[in-house]
């Protein structure tokens, strides 16, 4: 299977595309947004455990003050 991206001109076109899949010929996918808006905090915030990081922040403190 080859996926395809498409730029809808009109309905006509939606409609034909919709004939196509209720046939059987292709499957139409729900599109993704083309830019990710959120910040990277937002986004990751609540992905590893406070106690992961607190160890994280142990361990990243340990390491600059080998530097000094």
């Amino acid at each position: 299977m080859t996926t395809a991206t498409v730029e809808i001109k009109n309905n006509i076109a939606l409609d034909l595309l919709q004939y196509l899949e209720n046939i059987g010929m292709l499957r139409m996918l729900d599109s993704k947004p083309l830019s990710n808006t959120r910040k990277l905090s937002e986004r990751f915030a609540g992905s590893i455990s406070k106690e992961s990081a607190s160890k994280m922040q142990q361990e990243l403190s340990s390491m600059r003050n080998e530097w000094d």
